[in-house]
């Protein structure tokens, strides 16, 4: 890319998404570091770096994919050997963060997420690049700065350029936790909105948090003192049937969301549009995990497009299924390692981007 001096820049990466860290390094015009990352037979990971890192800028380019947990111990050895090694600056490129869903506190849990920022700060890391966090509040739990880039832009261009008739088309929550998100695209693309309201409807907030937990039995009352106004029970919630708010007939419904993984809720919602008069149905996000048979179930869905960007690697999914597309962001990344290099503002990249994408 122009103006950058690259003579101090090392780019590495890890076993997750090599073919990005090369996309990223080629557009950048540099050579991808020398980083051997391998696994011992009792499945030990071990970092061999063979270029010299002394004072010079690391990004370690290192995404999330199913097999989490090995993605990020990679990630940890890598920094702390650049760390070791005394490099000047070790920048850790995350387009898809693990963990990333586990960002509040669950029923005798922990928020994984914030456990994740504090070792990944104790490695090594100076600055964390990252994507479409599910929660943008994560940033909050690193002790160091987070970029969290958007790849709205290219899902808006995707929209505008490849969807034939895309100005019939609305653009579907489904359900109200996406609600904000999906009217950001509404309103850039001048669409109506629909959201998908009801029984399936599975976010953060319906999910069990201990406040639930029953009052003290007749066994441990008598050791508290009693009080003389009890604690009301809470209500049980009721969703009523699964219901779609908008009108969808004879329109284009495109779904948006930040992550596709376990495809029933997005599968159940198409039904629902297609049984209102969906003449076609798009699903867009960023990352595309699609775990376990996801693409079966796509394939044999109401869905005519499943469009993803390549922050995760999956090429053995669109093999299985034909309906998968995917939108190349490394030249988003490329840049964003081009302006911090250079300590350029990094504010071009987010501009005319709202705080509910």
């Amino acid at each position: 890319m122009d103006n950058t001096s690259t003579s101090d820049i090392v780019i590495i990466n890890g076993n997750s998404h090599p073919d990005l860290a090369n996309m990223v390094a080629e557009r950048m015009g540099i050579k991808n570091g020398g980083c051997s990352v391998f696994h011992k037979s009792n499945r030990e990971t071990i970092v061999e770096i063979s270029d010299s890192v002394r004072g010079k800028d690391i990004y370690i380019i290192q995404t999330g994919t199913k097999d989490a947990n090995n993605n990020i111990m990679e990630l940890l050895i890598m920094a702390y050997a650049c760390k070791t090694s005394s490099a000047r600056s070790i920048v850790g490129v995350i387009p898809y963060l693990p963990y990333s869903k586990q960002c509040k506190m669950r029923k005798r849990g922990c928020i994984v997420s914030k456990l994740l920022a504090k070792m990944m700060c104790t490695s090594g890391l100076t600055h964390i690049i990252t994507m479409d966090l599910h929660q943008k509040e994560i940033q909050g739990f690193f002790d160091i700065p987070v970029d969290n880039l958007r790849a709205s832009p290219f899902l808006l261009q995707y929209i505008q350029e490849s969807i034939p008739d895309y100005r019939n088309s609305v653009i579907v929550a489904r359900n109200p936790g996406v609600a904000k998100k999906a009217n950001s695209y509404a309103e850039r693309l001048r669409l109506g909105l629909a959201v998908i309201h009801g029984e399936q409807k599975e976010t953060d907030a319906d999910e069990v948090d201990g406040r639930y937990s029953p009052p003290p039995t007749s066994s441990n009352r008598q050791r508290t003192t009693s009080v003389s106004v009890g604690v009301p029970e809470h209500i049980v919630k009721v969703k009523p049937p699964l219901t779609i708010v908008g009108d969808v007939s004879g329109r284009i419904a495109i779904m948006v969301d930040d992550l596709i993984d376990d495809v029933q809720a997005f599968v159940a919602a198409a039904e629902m549009l297609k049984e209102h008069g969906a003449c076609k149905i798009y699903v867009l996000a960023t990352h595309g995990l699609l775990s376990s048979d996801a693409p079966r179930q796509l394939d044999e869905s109401p869905i005519d497009e499943i469009v993803v960007t390549n922050t995760i690697p999956h090429e053995i999914q669109k093999l299985q299924c034909h309906k998968i597309k995917t939108i190349d962001i490394s030249i988003l990344i490329a840049e964003a390692i081009r302006r911090i290099h250079n300590k350029e503002s990094m504010s071009y990249l987010f501009r005319n981007v709202t705080l509910e994408d």
